[in-house]
């Protein structure tokens, strides 16, 4: 007989949605995660995982945040994560009555990215169910769009913790939270060799 085809999955992750999820709800010493083994918790056996993609922007003006992320990055990419970059801006403030000036950074192309990752590799017929983790509302059109256009195929909300939104649970095929225990389970070793067969080591604080 022939073994049956499994249904093909690709987890997209809103990195910063996930990170500040984790910030949010107290699960600081959650950031070491391996996401390719936490998507792989929620597979169905008839499944089979064939690509996380990490959206994200690397860190401006923090040496010590820059260096911390740039391990993390290293250590997706052992794993085998596709990492897909925005940007960040800056943009220069000023309060009208007093005439102070700051400064603020904000992420830009990464949500534009994920979405069109989305549309496109439906459109290319290279998933058969999409995760996607996130608990942005900005998602809702494009998982709609997938879900209506192709119905053979199917997004899946994973939320990350705090980030629940009925919007997109409204849109999805299915939806679930990512709870505290599987992000416990799936935490990177502390030590673990990169693609270039050089040592990365958990940061300190992780």
């Amino acid at each position: 007989m022939m073994e049956k085809v499994k249904q093909r999955v690709i987890a997209y992750i809103d990195g910063s949605n996930l990170y500040f999820g984790l910030v949010d709800a107290g699960l600081k010493f959650c950031k070491w995660l391996d996401v390719k083994k936490l998507m792989g918790r929620f597979l169905d056996p008839n499944q089979e995982l064939v690509a996380v993609k990490f959206f994200t922007s690397r860190l401006l003006h923090d040496v010590v945040k820059e260096a911390r992320q740039d391990v993390y990055f290293r250590a997706l990419a052992s794993s085998g994560v596709d990492l897909i970059f925005g940007s960040y801006h800056t943009k220069t403030l000023e309060c009208y009555a007093c005439k102070h000036t700051w400064v603020t950074h904000s992420e830009k192309l990464t949500d534009v990215n994920l979405a069109t990752h989305l549309l496109m590799d439906a459109h290319l017929d290279a998933y058969d169910i999409a995760f996607v983790v996130s608990g942005d509302s900005d998602f809702a059109p494009c998982v709609e769009a997938v879900n209506e256009t192709y119905a053979e195929k199917s997004v899946v909300m994973l939320f990350p913790p705090n980030r629940i939104n009925d919007s997109l649970s409204e849109e999805a095929r299915s939806s679930q939270l990512i709870s505290k225990e599987k992000l416990i389970e799936c935490q990177f070793p502390v030590q673990l060799l990169g693609i270039d067969g050089i040592e990365i080591q958990k940061p300190v604080g992780w």
